[in-house]
């Protein structure tokens, strides 16, 4: 036992200045049967809006230090309890019942620039005088905290009636919110699909937005499991699709369409956005080169029925503004202005 108590003095909890969760004296027990390790965490009250956060620490930290093929289960227990009672969607109704529209920003595929695109039209949105804020729900790349220079911030926890919320970060003017905030750098998250879906309810009903006009989510990349449980939980009012002009990406717009449409689901799309429609070098402004296809975004708008909210080019500022955690929307560069044209464009759909 011993030696994986020494393990677990990696799993640090943010919330409680970093003390690792032995000292805290959050593991209750530890039993192996065969090569599986079994690990017990007590919390002192049911809703710690890390819980789901230190429960997949734990069972990474044992696999990493632990010999191939190892199995690891972690428990949960609560050791003290609640003085007031209410369930997960009673206390997530309480901090979203001032958000006026929460839009997912969705893609069929990774690569295609969702976050990018996430990430500055918030910017925008809120440059146009809009309060707004950001769920970075891609559990497995949470990539927020690099493209806002907000690594390393680990938001504060506020006390209420025995619940414990979430404070986001503000910067930008934009109220931020990842699991990359609790995760350490290069950390990977070794979670199972209930487990990603019910830190990332976690992310988003159990933070402090207070007032916003536009909550935007920051989905997955795909479509599966972890798509449907959010869905169904979070009150989405509309979604935009990303993709980019390659075939591969569009063929997978129509599995993000086919997913928002899906009777059980039945969430309506804005449009689709089309992400490095083309290439715009800095010095030359006018200059349009079409590496990846022209119009793929456009044309799978009209087949779809769906309108082009906007076509992004690539232009060297947005690489490095994502690299620098300056998001090229605050700027006035080509890239910066459609950003700034795709947040007036959603402004005009949904009004705040």
């Amino acid at each position: 036992m011993s030696e994986f108590l020494k393990i677990l003095k990696e799993v640090k909890h943010p919330g409680k200045g970093d003390r690792d969760i032995v000292d805290l004296g959050m593991v209750k027990d530890i039993d192996t049967e065969g090569n599986k390790v079994i690990v017990t965490l007590g919390f002192p009250k049911r809703r710690d809006p890390l819980t789901e956060y230190l429960v997949g620490s734990t069972r990474a930290a044992i696999i990493r230090n632990s010999p191939e093929g190892t199995e690891v289960e972690v428990k949960t227990i609560v050791i003290e309890e609640e003085k007031t009672k209410k369930n997960p969607s009673e206390l997530g109704d309480e901090m979203i019942k001032d958000v006026k529209h929460i839009i997912g920003i969705a893609s069929g595929k990774g690569g295609v620039g969702k976050s990018t695109v996430a990430v500055n039209l918030a910017v925008a949105l809120a440059r146009q005088g809009f309060k707004v804020g950001l769920a970075d729900a891609d559990v497995y790349g949470p990539s927020v905290p690099t493209m806002t220079g907000t690594e390393g911030m680990v938001p504060d926890a506020q006390k209420e009636d025995e619940t414990e919320w979430i404070i986001p970060i503000e910067k930008y003017g934009v109220k931020w919110m990842s699991i990359g905030f609790f995760a350490q750098r290069h950390q990977a998250l070794v979670w199972r699909g209930p487990m990603a879906c019910n830190a990332l309810k976690q992310m988003i009903l159990q933070v402090k937005w207070e007032q916003l006009d536009y909550l935007l989510i920051d989905m997955p990349p795909g479509t599966g499991d972890i798509h449907i449980s959010l869905l169904k939980d979070i009150p989405v009012e509309a979604a935009i699709i990303v993709t980019t002009p390659q075939n591969v990406a569009l063929a997978d717009v129509e599995k993000g369409v086919d997913m928002f449409s899906n009777p059980n689901i039945n969430i309506p799309i804005l449009g689709i956005v089309e992400n490095m429609a083309w290439f715009t070098p800095e010095e030359l402004p006018e200059n349009k080169y079409y590496i990846f296809g022209k119009d793929g975004g456009k044309e799978m708008a009209e087949k779809m029925g769906l309108e082009l909210l906007g076509q992004i080019p690539i232009v060297q500022s947005i690489r490095e503004g994502g690299d620098k955690g300056e998001p090229v929307s605050l700027g006035s560069a080509p890239d910066g202005i459609a950003f700034m044209a795709l947040a007036a464009k959603i402004s005009e759909m949904v009004s705040a």
